[in-house]
């Protein structure tokens, strides 16, 4: 089902502009991420703090009409989060802090409606692969979470008439990330949280 979906992402994005005539746009974009985590359950995992890493992918602008188009993107991103963990030893408190490092393959599809003038705001639902390679506490970070996780985002930016341009988006975790009754979590449940600021370039039809 996986490679299935990301199949499908990637021909859509690089054979779509055939279908759509004059009427799309292909980009590249990169930028910054900060990420953490939201969460309810056990209270041994305190703290939950911004990390900072990065994205970078290709997208393809369907232009409906003069305002509205419909944006599927393909990136690479980390998440993940500072973790400050506390535990009790001898009636004393004791307190560690970590980094819980993941990287996902995004497949956001957004609607953007485009205000004249260049500014236009955005919204939609994403998939994300979970493609980590680090480790937490001596274990591998994709064998304590899912191997897919479902978000929705929520972004604004600008793009000028030459195609550059700047946007940001929140991105909140819909499914967990967590591994469901996997013992190393406690009973907590995880979902990623994120600002993403990112620069882009569309590399024709940059009059529509």
């Amino acid at each position: 089902m996986k490679k299935t979906m990301t199949v499908m992402a990637v021909v859509l994005l690089i054979t779509g502009g055939h279908a759509f005539g004059q009427t799309f746009q292909w980009g590249i974009k990169a930028g910054g991420n900060l990420s953490t985590f939201t969460s309810s359950g056990n209270s041994q995992y305190s703290s939950f703090s911004m990390q900072a890493g990065w994205n970078a992918g290709v997208f393809t602008n369907f232009m409906l009409g003069d305002h509205f188009s419909i944006t599927p993107e393909l990136l690479y991103s980390t998440a993940g989060a500072k973790i400050k963990t506390t535990s009790t030893q001898n009636d004393v408190n004791i307190s560690t802090n970590d980094n819980l490092k993941l990287a996902y393959v995004n497949v956001p599809l957004m609607a953007k409606y485009r205000f004249t003038g260049g500014f236009y705001l955005e919204t939609g639902p994403e998939v994300n692969f979970n493609v980590s390679s680090s480790r937490w506490q001596n274990q591998r970070v994709k064998d304590l979470t899912n191997g897919a996780e479902f978000a929705w985002g929520l972004g604004l930016g600008y793009q000028s008439p030459s195609g550059f341009g700047i946007g940001a988006r929140y991105n909140q975790g819909i499914s967990r990330v967590d591994k469901v009754g996997d013992a190393t979590w406690n009973d907590i449940t995880l979902h990623n949280s994120g600002f993403m600021l990112d620069l882009f370039w569309t590399f024709f039809n940059n009059h529509k």
